[in-house]
C-alpha cells in the first residue's frame, strides 16, 4: 500500500504504547509489511520483542510478529513517513516539539489521543499548526469514535471517523486503517471530531459518578443528553458542525464511553461516586483518565468564551474542590427552570 501519489511505501509508526497505542499498532501490523511501536519506557519495548507482549497494558494479547518495539523517538520519526500519535494530550505539545527538528515535509501524522491541552486551552490540530505550521495542516488527520482497545485487538467490530482539511490524505489513512472489523468514515470537521472525542471523557465522569451515587438509569439518560448539548453548545461556538456530534466521534462515543466498565473516565467518576478521593485512584492507576485533566481545560475555555456548561463545572468542582458528590448532583438539578434548546 502507497501513502501518496508520488508510490511511497508507507512505513509507520505508532508513538505511545498504551492499550490505545498498542491496539492500533496491531491492527496497522494486519495491513503492512512492518510496524514499529515506540515505547517511553525501555524495558517495555525489550519485552514486547522478545515475548511480543505488552508486559503493562492488554498483556494477555499476543501481538503480530511484524510489530517490531523501539525507544528511539528522533530515530523513530526519522525513518517513518507516517506517525500515529497516541501519547496524553498534556505531552502532547512536548512530543511534537522533539519531533520537529526531524519530520519531514512529507510525513503524515494521525492523531487518536483526545484532549483539552490546560495550559493553552487549545486542541491537538492547534498544537500541530503551532509546531509544524499551517501548511503541514494538510498532513495531518484527527481519529475518534466509539472503540476500546481491548475489542480492536479481540478484532470485534468498530467504527470511527477520521478528520482531516485535506481530502487525499483523509481518504488514504481511511483506507489504510479500514479493515473487515474497523470500519472508518471521513470527515472534514477537525475540531468536531477532536471536541466530541475530548468532552466525552467529561461528561462519561459525571455518568460514572451518577451511577456510583445509585441515582439509575434514568439519571444517566438526562446527563448524556445535557451533555451532549453542552458539547454542542461549546463546538459550535469554537467552528465545529453541530451535526457533527450526531455522529460516531460525537454521540456514538459519548454512548460508548459513559456506560461501559472498560472505560477508565466511566470507572473513575463511579469510584468518585462510592466515596473515593481522586487521588486515591489516580494513584492506583497506570493508564491515565484524559477526562480529569480535560474537565480542568473545558472549564476554562468555557469561562473564557462565557458558555453555560454546568454538567462540566459540577464535574469540576467535584474534582477539584473535593466536594461531596451528592450535594453537587442536588444542586444541579435546582438550578432555575429553563426551556429545554436554551
Amino acid at each position: 500500500m502507497s501513502l501518496n501519489p508520488s508510490h511511497q511505501p508507507i512505513q509507520a509508526a505508532v508513538i505511545g504504547a498504551g492499550s490505545w497505542g498498542t491496539a492500533l499498532a496491531s491492527l496497522l501490523a494486519g495491513k503492512l509489511p512492518k510496524v514499529t511501536l515506540w515505547c517511553l519506557e525501555t524495558e517495555v519495548a525489550e519485552e514486547i520483542n522478545r515475548t511480543h507482549k505488552n508486559p503493562l497494558y492488554v498483556s494477555d494479547f499476543t501481538l503480530p510478529d511484524n510489530l517490531v518495539a523501539s525507544n528511539d523517538l528522533l530515530h523513530t520519526a526519522t525513518h517513518h513517513n507516517l506517525l500515529i500519535l497516541v501519547v496524553p494530550t498534556q505531552f502532547t505539545r512536548r512530543v511534537l516539539q522533539q519531533l520537529q527538528p526531524v519530520v519531514q515535509p512529507e510525513t503524515r501524522f494521525v492523531y487518536a489521543s483526545k484532549g483539552v491541552e490546560v495550559e493553552t486551552l487549545t486542541l491537538i490540530s492547534d498544537m500541530h499548526r503551532d509546531i509544524f505550521g499551517a501548511a503541514h495542516m494538510a498532513q495531518a488527520c484527527f481519529l475518534s469514535g466509539p472503540s476500546f482497545a481491548r475489542e480492536v485487538l479481540q478484532q470485534l467490530p468498530t467504527a470511527v471517523a477520521i478528520a482531516g482539511s485535506d481530502p487525499q490524505t483523509v481518504h488514504d489513512m481511511q483506507r489504510l486503517f479500514h479493515t473487515p472489523t474497523f470500519r472508518t468514515y471521513r470527515s472534514d470537521d477537525v475540531i468536531g471530531v477532536e471536541l466530541g472525542g475530548a468532552m466525552k471523557n467529561v461528561i462519561a465522569l459525571a455518568a460514572g459518578i451518577s451511577d456510583g451515587l445509585g441515582f439509575g438509569n434514568g439519571a444517566r439518560a438526562a446527563l448524556l443528553t445535557r451533555g451532549l448539548a453542552e458539547i454542542v453548545r461549546l463546538g459550535v461556538a469554537l467552528g465545529a458542525n453541530a451535526e457533527t456530534f450526531s455522529g460516531l466521534s460525537g454521540m456514538g462515543d459519548l454512548l460508548l464511553t459513559a456506560t461501559s466498565t472498560l472505560s477508565r473516565n466511566y470507572s473513575v467518576g463511579w469510584r468518585l461516586g462510592q466515596g473515593e478521593t481522586l487521588e486515591k485512584i489516580q494513584a492506583g492507576s497506570r493508564e491515565v483518565a484524559e477526562g480529569v485533566k480535560t474537565t480542568l481545560g473545558v472549564r476554562r475555555l468555557a469561562e473564557k468564551l462565557t458558555i453555560d456548561m454546568p454538567i462540566t463545572q459540577a464535574v469540576h468542582t467535584i474534582l477539584y474542590d473535593n466536594r461531596d458528590p451528592r450535594a453537587i448532583v442536588r444542586k444541579l438539578m435546582e438550578r432555575d427552570l429553563k426551556a429545554e434548546q436554551e
